[in-house]
């Protein structure tokens, strides 16, 4: 019987939003996905600057999260945010809503009731 493929270990180097390095380790198994994109379309899915690796994986992650295939926390990891701040902002600027619901506001209710507020 063939052994069980270990986990990677990336340890990538990524900047926040609010411009703070932050290195970020994952154990896990990483599939890589190769895209064609014609050379006169490259300019609309990145703007001057931009890596267009991380725009697409954006784009992909932000649609994934619009049709509720990833959770709040799962968008969180893998954006490499620290913060639920980053993540409403980056959201906000996408102009794609965080998805709080009535189980959210009582989790949140009890936690705060926890801390004495």
């Amino acid at each position: 019987m063939p052994a069980a493929r270990k986990p990677d270990t990336f340890d990538t180097l990524q900047i926040s939003p609010l411009g703070r390095p932050r290195r970020l380790r994952y154990p896990q198994l990483v599939a890589q996905v190769t895209l064609e994109i014609p050379d006169d379309l490259l300019a609309a899915l990145a703007a001057p600057g931009q890596e267009l690796s991380r725009c697409v994986f954006e784009a992909v992650l932000l649609e994934a999260y619009r049709e509720r295939k990833l959770s709040t926390a799962q968008l969180l990891r893998l954006l490499g945010f620290g913060t639920g701040y980053e993540l409403d902002g980056f959201l906000k600027t996408h102009q794609v809503w965080l998805e709080y619901g009535r189980e959210d506001l009582k989790r949140d209710r009890e936690e705060h009731r926890k801390l004495g507020f």
